[in-house]
């Protein structure tokens, strides 16, 4: 698989993210053999994370800026995350209907993922998944999050640049989002600034421009900017990608997009780390003796949760459950 996929087969890409995202252990095995042949031919591509609140367009201007970016002679894979229910893990995966243009385009790759459950806006296996597109020749990657929140940060941790997509709302919208996410925003853009929205796209702009003022950006080397656009009327596109050139050069230039790469690489391995470990304990023999139990004790306040967590500890270890 590994040979079609680095010469850039669609289907290959389709088929190879499926065996990723699979939960199975023998395919995680598969995965993860796949995953190191390709990872030497990985990492050329610009990471572009896209979150923004609800109805802010986000599907309407990543088709617009992908299909810019295929006219500048770029190829563009799209990960789309889509929310997984609560209730019965499905996922309704609609962003390759909302992109049609994009998605019929063969410079263009879009891969909807249901979060499984993540936290952080970005399903479990989005970071293999970068590494796969770029293997197959794609050299700007854009990761869709599910919306803005407090979890929603945590796609920052996996891209080179993180853009903020806001309406014309101005300050009132702004007091209503989370400040980590400002924060962390290497871009903001103010979408649909077209017709009778101009104006207020025009004033929103400033406001948040002078709320950036008062926060301390992520590096000394790049202020991030505040710009307009319309991706439904193809306004201001042309900039956005002109300031994310200039950012990459400028992180290049000084050393910190590698040092930032290398930190997110070993805040993956701690991830990797930690829900591997989460699994392994649940699937254990001795755990599953006792989890029912503990769990039916902690939910009827005969035993805290932190008790009943070193009780499993102990058994997932095999330790004295007294001693620990």
């Amino acid at each position: 698989m590994s040979e079609k996929v680095l010469a850039g087969n669609r289907r290959a890409l389709a088929r190879a993210i499926t065996l990723i995202e699979s939960t199975r252990g023998d395919h995680r095995q598969e995965a993860e053999a796949l995953l190191a042949e390709l990872l030497p031919r990985s990492g050329n591509s610009i990471r572009i994370g896209i979150s923004g609140v609800p109805g802010v367009g986000k599907s309407t201007f990543i088709e617009a800026f992908g299909l810019h970016l295929i006219e500048r002679g770029h190829r563009v894979a799209v990960l789309a995350v889509d929310p997984s229910s609560q209730r019965t893990g499905g996922s309704i995966l609609g962003d390759k209907t909302r992109m049609e243009f994009l998605s019929r385009n063969p410079a263009a790759f879009i891969r909807p993922s249901p979060t499984g459950g993540t936290l952080g806006g970005v399903a479990r296996r989005t970071r293999e998944a970068m590494l796969v597109c770029e293997a197959a020749g794609f050299d700007v990657v854009l990761v869709e999050t599910v919306g803005v929140g407090q979890s929603e940060t945590a796609v920052a941790d996996m891209v080179d640049l993180f853009m903020l997509l806001l309406l014309p709302g101005g300050g009132d919208e702004l007091q209503g989002i989370k400040k980590g996410i400002v924060e962390l925003a290497d871009m903001i853009v103010v979408n649909k600034a077209d017709g009778d929205m101009e104006a207020a796209a025009r004033r929103a702009a400033a406001e948040y421009h002078a709320a950036l003022g008062f926060l301390r950006p992520a590096s000394a080397s790049w202020k991030p900017p505040v710009l307009r656009c319309s991706a439904l009327k193809n306004i201001g596109i042309d900039e956005v990608w002109d300031r994310i050139s200039a950012f990459r050069d400028i992180m290049t230039e000084n050393g910190e997009m590698p040092v930032k790469r290398a930190g997110q690489a070993r805040t993956w391995l701690w991830n990797e780390v930690s829900d591997t470990l989460l699994t392994r304990l649940r699937e254990h023999p001795v755990v599953a003796l006792h989890l029912e139990a503990l769990e039916n004790q902690v939910m009827a306040g005969q035993i805290t949760p932190a008790a009943a967590a070193r009780q499993l500890l102990a058994a997932f270890l095999g330790e004295d459950a007294q001693k620990a």
